[in-house]
């Protein structure tokens, strides 16, 4: 007889197979639960019924719920065996601009009934704020210095008040997501609008994750991840943003975008796109390599990108 000290065993034989709760089902959460479809049961939760038949498509089991709205998260509890939450916090709010109020309702369903054994969070590097282009490690205090690295960090914190309370939770910090086939996954855009980068001695140091590698992060995580442990998913590449610029550009066939310095930059270009251009580092990625024994399928940029290459007719 299954044991009542094993985490499924006092369960009805339909609910002993793992459950995973994905919240934030976009493309990464979709990409995971590619993954996960077989081997687990995956569900996820969904603010819009429109999307709910998409999502069985792909043997995904809908929940309807708003992390905006805890009333309506009452049954996420004691659902999921493991939860990946990948759901960004809350725009600028008035009164609420350096809290994540989705990260807290969802924590508060979760205790409601039993707790998932693990929790997967997904977060931004952007929490260091700029480090003058240093090599960075998971051990590195955060210096949030934009409102939505300082929900972040908000969010973070609230995980792991989760993990204190037996929770294995892990924090995921992310760099720039991209990918061929992601929506607006590469930067065809803004080299098409011919959008400005720095000259290289003003220019930054910005890292990557391909869209899939962060997605079997995510999944190695839910499995392999030290409780209270940070992760850096990033790649191997050292690159400064007008140089990856430069060799999409390539890659595309279009025109390598003009530099500019930054002097010229902060009075032409949007706010959101200087607050990029205005941090400079590099992480380091060993925890993920050794602790959760992720092997990237696209190491450097320029492996991830190849899809990008005009093709040409075979006899020319």
């Amino acid at each position: 007889m299954p044991s009542n000290q094993t985490p499924l065993g006092a369960l009805p034989a339909r609910f002993r197979k793992e459950r995973v709760l994905i919240i934030g089902c976009g493309d990464v959460g979709q990409r995971s639960a590619k993954q996960l479809v077989g081997r687990t049961r995956v569900l996820a939760l969904s603010s819009s019924p429109e999307k709910a038949a998409g999502l069985r498509a792909q043997g995904i089991t809908p929940i309807q719920g708003n992390l905006d709205d805890s009333s309506s998260l009452q049954r996420l509890s004691g659902w999921a065996t493991r939860v990946l939450h990948l759901a960004p916090p809350p725009s600028d709010r008035v009164g609420q601009w350096s809290t994540d109020t989705r990260t807290l309702n969802l924590v508060r369903a979760l205790q409601k009934r039993s707790l998932p054994q693990a929790l997967v969070y997904g977060s931004t590097s952007g929490v260091y704020g700029d480090c003058q282009g240093a090599w960075v490690s998971e051990s590195r205090p955060v210096q949030p210095s934009t409102p939505r690295a300082i929900r972040r960090v908000d969010a973070e914190n609230t995980i792991r008040f989760l993990g204190r309370t037996g929770v294995r939770s892990s924090i995921l910090r992310i760099p720039g997501i991209y990918a061929p086939d992601r929506p607006n996954g590469t930067p065809r855009e803004r080299l098409i609008k011919g959008t400005p980068v720095l000259l290289n001695e003003d220019d930054v140091y910005t890292n990557h994750i391909h869209s899939d590698d962060l997605a079997r992060a995510c999944v190695a995580a839910l499995w392999r991840g030290k409780s209270q442990r940070v992760f850096h998913v990033s790649d191997d590449s050292q690159m400064k943003m007008g140089d990856y610029f430069d060799m999409a550009a390539d890659l595309m066939g279009l025109n390598r975008p003009p530099r500019v310095p930054r002097s010229q930059a902060q009075e032409t270009l949007p706010l959101m796109l200087l607050s990029f251009m205005g941090e400079s580092r590099r992480l380091t990625n060993v925890r993920l390599k050794k602790e959760l024994r992720l092997s990237l399928h696209y190491p450097t940029i320029a492996q991830g990108l190849q899809a990008l290459i005009p093709k040409r007719d075979a006899d020319k």
